[in-house]
């Protein structure tokens, strides 16, 4: 059996081979600008939840330390 992961090789040339003509990638939604957003919209979020928590702490400890 042969392994599928391999192509084989043929060392015959046509002699009048057309010309490849180079299309367009097709469109998929994780490329590009709407990846760029998804990340961008997603990091916002993160900071924006972490620095509720971490004032949320900071309000834990101002509050325990007025009752010294």
């Amino acid at each position: 059996m042969a392994d599928p992961t391999t192509t084989a090789t043929t060392t015959a040339v046509p002699a009048a081979a057309p010309a490849a003509v180079p299309q367009a990638a097709p469109k998929t939604v994780d490329a590009g600008k709407w990846a760029n957003r998804r990340v961008g919209i997603r990091v916002l979020v993160y900071m924006v939840a972490t620095h509720a928590f971490a004032g949320f702490i900071m309000l834990l400890f101002e509050l325990g330390n007025r009752n010294k």
